[in-house]
């Protein structure tokens, strides 16, 4: 069975109607980086981060997932498909999708500051000051701030170098270090990106780029026979 690897970013759930971080009118464009999305930040005003996330949280939960999402779903009955995301919300899961690992973590789970292996689901939007874990510490987002690292990276670089196909979605490129995972294909592997924006490709690795939505391209593209 072919082992296809979906690698998403932020154009993937925009679709649903989720707000991006960098385009024009993104998330930030309306907040400061440093003032919501750092430990630094959580440190100094934790009310403040924790109802920045409270209000994203409640955004996910009045969207649903979109054709894309649903057509990765519709890919597993032919091969095996794994997903690899930048995005916190829950939109593959909720579609269906059986294998997906979260880069930089996840909006509707919470952990620990005492221990960042104790992670809890998150019941409904909000997660305020006062809300403990067992061990008694204050619970902060599961997602990955500015200036800390990608735990789930390197598991991430084993999944990408056993594709038999890379398909890319919805993102620029331009994060690292998870933009570094299309160097982790095996020489010679099919990499398809699927973006209705322009992007700056490396022309060496042969990437085959479809200027088109998620909810347009992915129904339409058969790679999983």
């Amino acid at each position: 069975m072919k082992r296809i690897v979906v690698f998403t970013g932020a154009g993937m759930s925009a679709e649903s109607g989720l707000s991006t971080f960098r385009d024009k009118g993104g998330l930030w464009d309306k907040y400061d980086i440093s003032q919501v999305a750092t430990p630094e930040a959580f440190a100094r005003d934790p009310e403040m981060v924790l109802e920045f996330y409270n209000i994203r949280r409640r955004e996910l939960l009045n969207v649903k997932p979109n054709d894309g999402h649903k057509a990765l779903v519709e890919w597993e009955q032919k091969a095996e498909v794994h997903i690899i995301t930048q995005n916190i919300d829950d939109l593959h899961e909720r579609a269906g999708s059986t294998h997906v690992l979260h880069l930089h973590g996840e909006l509707r789970k919470a952990r620990s500051t005492a221990d960042e292996n104790l992670i809890i689901e998150i019941d409904g939007s909000e997660l305020v000051l006062g809300d403990l874990c067992p061990l008694g510490s204050q619970l902060r987002p599961h997602v990955v701030w500015f200036g800390e690292e990608v735990p789930e990276m390197l598991r991430a670089e084993e999944i990408v170098a056993q594709a038999d196909v890379l398909v890319v979605v919805g993102t620029s490129l331009n994060v690292y270090p998870a933009a570094g995972l299309l160097w982790c294909v095996a020489p010679g592997t099919p990499i398809w990106l699927i973006d209705p924006n322009p992007i700056s490709l490396p022309g060496d690795l042969g990437i085959t780029h479809l200027m088109q939505k998620a909810g347009e391209a992915l129904p339409n593209l058969i790679i999983a026979n």
